[in-house]
């Protein structure tokens, strides 16, 4: 039997100085502080939500895990369609934050290489596809140089 699921429910991310990172994700994508998680009177982590569609985002304050994160693309936050994604990336740079630029992908359009605080690369991918899936996998053979 297949399990009924319903998406993703939130994502989290270490990182080693919640205040900055909380202004970072506030000033540059739009995310709000939704819950705020206290330990022995500090606080610890938080979930933000996005009033425009954005997964839940939950960061947690572990300097150690942060490092050790840092530079790997966990996952891609879903834009709705190309002029969306090229807007985003205007957005950012005028923010003086420096990423890779829309680029085609396997089976829409990606803006890579964005990196919060501490270095963990956010991405994002159209939900717009050029290319559908169908009955047997896509194969993908060097993805990153075929699509420069």
């Amino acid at each position: 039997m297949i399990p009924t699921l319903a998406g993703v429910h939130h994502l989290k991310l270490p990182v080693s100085d919640l205040t900055r990172s909380i202004d970072w994700y506030r000033t540059r994508l739009g995310y709000v502080v939704g819950i705020e998680f206290h330990e022995q009177g500090i606080l610890m982590g938080v979930a933000l939500h996005h009033s425009a569609g954005g997964p839940m985002l939950g960061l947690r304050r572990d300097p150690e895990k942060a490092a050790a994160a840092a530079g790997f693309d966990y996952f891609s936050i879903g834009v709705p369609d190309k002029t969306a994604l090229e807007a985003l990336a205007a957005n950012l740079a005028n923010l003086g934050e420096s990423h890779a630029g829309v680029h085609f992908a396997t089976i829409g359009w990606i803006l890579p290489e964005l990196h919060d605080p501490d270095g963990h690369e956010i991405r994002f991918y159209t939900v717009e596809s050029h290319t559908e899936l169908g009955d047997h996998p896509l194969v993908v053979t060097e993805a990153r140089e075929t699509a420069q």
